[in-house]
């Protein structure tokens, strides 16, 4: 219970960075949070250090924890070696992909389906962290997959934010029936391009990226 609170207590903040509440630089007082929330300090502190991973907070010791928005040049390598580490787990996956591993990934499909017609984007999310996961492991490469779950996990609020892009949940949901297409016919190179163009940002998609970064940043 108290980790799922701390989890909802760092969407939360996440939020209100994106939203502008919490601008670059300011400074995130523990007590202040714990009365905004109603909690005591315990889940705050687990809170922020969830956050820090992402790079959203950074911590500066006999100082505090503040607010840290990344760069567009930072945010741009970052999302070019997350398209590369996705395509090489991909075209890993073709070759050797289980048939129950294929099942599931159907069904993190469907749960994503379910997503998009219910316009939910946190659960469409949730769902999409799953259908990655499951290729990520199926690379057969555990260093492959721990390197693709790091970086996952620190481009988590950007890849989550950007599905608020109008259009964007139904385009994902597109490319991802690509992705298990092309996994299901063991086409390796096909896997991973369809994965690298999935996760790439670019166009559209990195200039609402940057213009949802403004408000924190101004």
């Amino acid at each position: 219970m108290g980790k799922r609170r701390a989890e909802t207590i760092a969407d939360e903040i996440e939020e209100l960075i994106f939203g502008g509440t919490f601008a670059e630089g300011t400074r995130l007082d523990e007590h202040a949070l714990a009365v905004r929330f109603g909690v005591s300090r315990t889940p705050i502190r687990e809170a922020l250090q969830k956050l820090t991973l992402p790079g959203l907070v950074t911590h500066i010791p006999n100082r505090g924890v503040f607010v840290h928005q990344p760069g567009p040049v930072e945010l741009m390598e970052m999302f070019e070696v997350m398209a590369e580490l996705e395509a090489a787990a991909g075209r890993l996956a073709a070759r050797r992909i289980s048939t129950a591993a294929l099942d599931d990934l159907r069904a993190a499909n469907a749960r994503c389906r379910e997503a998009v017609a219910a316009q939910d984007a946190d659960a469409y999310y949730l769902q999409n962290e799953t259908f990655h996961q499951i290729i990520y492991a199926q690379s057969g490469n555990s260093f492959l997959r721990a390197e693709a779950l790091r970086l996952h996990r620190r481009l988590r609020p950007f890849r989550r934010h950007q599905l608020r892009l109008r259009g964007r949940m139904a385009q994902s949901m597109a490319e991802h029936e690509a992705i298990v297409a092309a996994l299901e016919q063991g086409r390796a190179a096909a896997a991973a391009d369809a994965l690298r163009s999935h996760v790439a940002v670019q166009g559209e998609k990195f200039h609402h990226l940057i213009s949802s970064l403004r408000p924190a940043a101004e």
